[in-house]
């Protein structure tokens, strides 16, 4: 359920990130609320990616998901 909802999340901050020429996937979701994804196009390899997963991506996933702890890239 917890994947679910992550993945719900996702799709909500996914246009952000492909409107920058990037995306988002998820990788795995662990029980103790460790996420962890890829960014894949422009975003994977920008020098910004860290700053977009920690303070964009973790931060919405945290506040629409209880549970979620923690994001970690791929």
């Amino acid at each position: 359920m917890l994947t679910e909802k992550i993945k719900s999340a996702i799709q909500d901050i996914r246009p952000s990130l492909q409107a920058d020429g990037g995306d988002i996937e998820l990788v795995s979701a662990s029980d103790d609320g460790v996420v962890t994804v890829r960014l894949t196009g422009a975003c994977g390899s920008c020098p910004y990616s860290l700053m977009t997963l920690k303070q964009g991506v973790e931060n919405y996933l945290r506040q629409a998901v209880p549970g979620v702890k923690e994001v970690r890239q791929a």
